[in-house]
């Protein structure tokens, strides 16, 4: 019996989704954490602790050196909510063409008797452009990159796409009409609107700055629905004040945006959705499932990919560090205990690595001992053995 445990509201439907293997909140030793925007960075990993998934594609609120510290898998669920970034980006796209935020400001403060005559003659102030024959950059071409790239091509936008780490598996998702830009500065500097769908990382923090900013035309709209700190938002601000950006939309406010008519600051609902809760909560139990019976790992967070059918008997992991003569370690203990085996592979990722191991007969004594041994190997985190069901 495996035990997880939740934080946040988890939908329903993903909880359901757990078998009848699976108990939830009813054990101090979790094998599974199943979390949402709990912020973990302030706790201390209990050692049962296998897998940590968030339903949400960001893992900011997960120590994940901690985790791997403490031999423990982290998932995100990547293209749960994708479908709802996408609409609200096209959403203020439209938006923002038509200046709809200023016009129902207008028509809310002037309800008088005369509002129709007024409106009339004052309804110029508020026209728009259409979004067709527009530029759009998309920086970003993933999960939500594309799908928003898909959709402007569909509203007759014009759409350039950057997105230097774009995978083979990903580029099939994009429109052979999406324009591909070599560099950021390239694929802003005839733009229109100007959205980013990246990751935070080191390689990201700041991405949009003063340089990329001089880049774009002035009069472009520029949208931040990934994560606080991709686009530097002082930047924004003094572009803004020299009105070379036209308006900032963004899902993550800070002081320096509040009470400007030039910003949109959305309350970070870009992926919530009862859809998108429903999606990322379901992938998150799969993902918790899939780890914790086989052991296979697909797009973890600090673990490499690696699955390998589970034919045998039985099957060993080992997380350990990513350092020579590992492998030849790990056989000799089981070759020390007269195992064969059946299949092995092995992969790693920046410094961890990630062994399984599959074997076709195994006793109690021996698979006790042959743990022991292994976790004994002082570059390995966590030792597993798992049945075959």
């Amino acid at each position: 019996m495996y035990q997880v445990k939740t934080y946040n509201a988890i939908a329903q439907a993903g909880l359901n989704t757990f078998t009848q293997n699976y108990t939830l909140n009813q054990s101090e030793h979790p094998d599974a954490y199943l979390i949402r925007s709990v912020n973990l960075h302030q706790q201390t990993l209990p050692e049962s602790l296998k897998v940590i998934v968030r339903a949400g594609a960001g893992v900011n609120n997960v120590p994940v050196d901690q985790a791997t510290a403490n031999g423990t898998a982290v998932f995100n669920t990547p293209g749960s909510n994708a479908n709802a970034v996408k609409e609200l980006v096209i959403a203020l796209l439209i938006i923002s063409s038509r200046n709809l935020m200023a016009a129902t400001s207008y028509s809310a403060k002037h309800t008088e008797a005369d509002v129709s005559q007024r409106t009339e003659h004052d309804k110029t102030k508020f026209n728009g452009t259409e979004l067709l024959g527009k530029t759009l950059a998309v920086i970003g071409l993933g999960h939500v990159g594309s799908l928003v790239a898909n959709a402007a091509l569909t509203l007759g936008m014009n759409v350039i796409g950057y997105d230097p780490y774009l995978s083979a598996d990903a580029a099939w998702n994009i429109a052979k009409q999406v324009q591909r830009a070599a560099t950021l500065k390239d694929a802003v500097k005839h733009a229109d609107y100007v959205t980013v769908h990246v990751p935070k990382n080191e390689d990201t923090l700041n991405l949009i700055g003063p340089d990329e900013l001089a880049a774009m035309p002035a009069g472009a709209n520029l949208f931040n629905y990934s994560r606080i700190g991709i686009v530097n938002n002082a930047a924004a601000v003094a572009a803004l004040d020299a009105h070379h950006l036209t308006h900032y939309y963004t899902d993550f406010g800070e002081p320096q945006l509040a009470n400007r008519d030039d910003v949109t600051v959305t309350p970070h609902i870009g992926g919530s959705t009862i859809e998108a809760e429903v999606n990322g909560a379901t992938q998150a139990a799969k993902t918790i499932m899939t780890y914790l019976e086989t052991g296979n790992v697909k797009s973890a967070i600090n673990l490499p990919d690696l699955t390998v059918p589970f034919n045998a008997a039985y099957r060993f992991t080992v997380i350990h560090d990513n350092v020579p003569n590992m492998v030849s370690q790990i056989t000799s203990k089981l070759a020390a205990a007269n195992l064969n085996i059946a299949t092995m592979a092995n992969a790693a990722k920046h410094q961890t690595a990630y062994t399984i191991i599959d074997v076709d007969a195994l006793d109690h004594q021996n698979s006790q001992q042959l743990i022991t041994a292994l976790n004994a190997i002082p570059a390995v985190t966590r030792v597993r053995l798992i049945a075959n069901a």
